[in-house]
């Protein structure tokens, strides 16, 4: 299968760690997928995920058993523990809802840095072809390989690049990082109840809010989407309750059309 073959569509889809909480919330997003694909029959859709909330954390402190300064290469390794662990725990609940998925091991994925954290080349005949067979493929975010073959991870919200750097390679006609807030909010929704949402916002403020420590959408994410004119929305698991378009092309109208 190729992009746009016979007018099949391919999105990409991130679930961050921050509703990746348990099981029923894999339940959650597995029902959403069921959803889209449902209404959608000619779409496939590729899951990027993080690991289980609070779980890279967890195999930091794991990793400080044997140090305070644990080796890079090493805990890279172990990181991957996680991520590769909720892919395989997405693809199944999704399976359970009667819709064909596959979850790619971190080897299997096809995503290789070029830099540390910056740059990601991406298989996309790799994907393509396991979209081929099935209607949701699943791939563990915030981790690739270097040129040597070895696991290395991603920055904090490494899965936002991730998800960008598939969708760019996959031409995909979407990229939905979901998280645990519908959208993007001139304040923290949590603390501030009267927070607005903002329908669109320019990729140049949020990446500048990104480059000042916001965690909202990583920073290397926002950078390659502007490159290549990805559209990107940010939202919750239910649509329903609102979304924030991130507009990546205001800069080069001309460029991206």
């Amino acid at each position: 299968m190729r992009a746009g073959q016979a007018g099949v569509s391919v999105v990409v889809w991130k679930f961050g760690g921050s509703v990746l909480t348990s099981p029923a919330a894999y339940r959650r997003c597995a029902r959403a997928v069921g959803t889209h694909l449902a209404a959608r029959p000619r779409e496939r859709i590729v899951a990027v995920v993080s690991a289980l909330r609070g779980e890279t954390d967890r195999l930091l402190s794991q990793a400080k058993w044997f140090g305070a300064t644990p080796d890079p290469a090493a805990l890279d390794l172990l990181w991957s523990t996680g991520e590769t662990r909720s892919a395989a725990l997405l693809a199944l609940a999704i399976r359970q809802r009667g819709v064909p998925a596959d979850s790619l091991a971190i080897h299997e994925a096809g995503l290789r840095a070029t830099a540390r954290g910056l740059r990601l080349r991406v298989d996309a005949r790799r994907l393509l072809a396991r979209l081929s067979a099935v209607r949701v493929v699943v791939v563990p975010g915030f981790l690739a390989l270097d040129r040597r073959g070895r696991i290395v991870s991603l920055g904090r919200g490494g899965s936002d690049l991730t998800a960008v750097a598939v969708a760019a390679a996959l031409r995909a006609r979407q990229c939905d990082l979901i998280k645990d807030v519908p959208g993007v909010f001139d304040a923290d929704p949590g603390r501030t109840p009267s927070a607005r949402r903002f329908d669109t916002v320019a990729v140049g403020d949020l990446l500048a809010l990104a480059d000042g420590g916001a965690r909202i959408v990583q920073a290397d994410a926002l950078r390659l989407a502007s490159r290549t004119c990805l559209p990107i929305v940010v939202r919750a698991i239910d649509i329903r309750r609102g979304a924030t378009r991130i507009e990546t092309d205001v800069s080069a109208p001309a460029r991206c059309a």
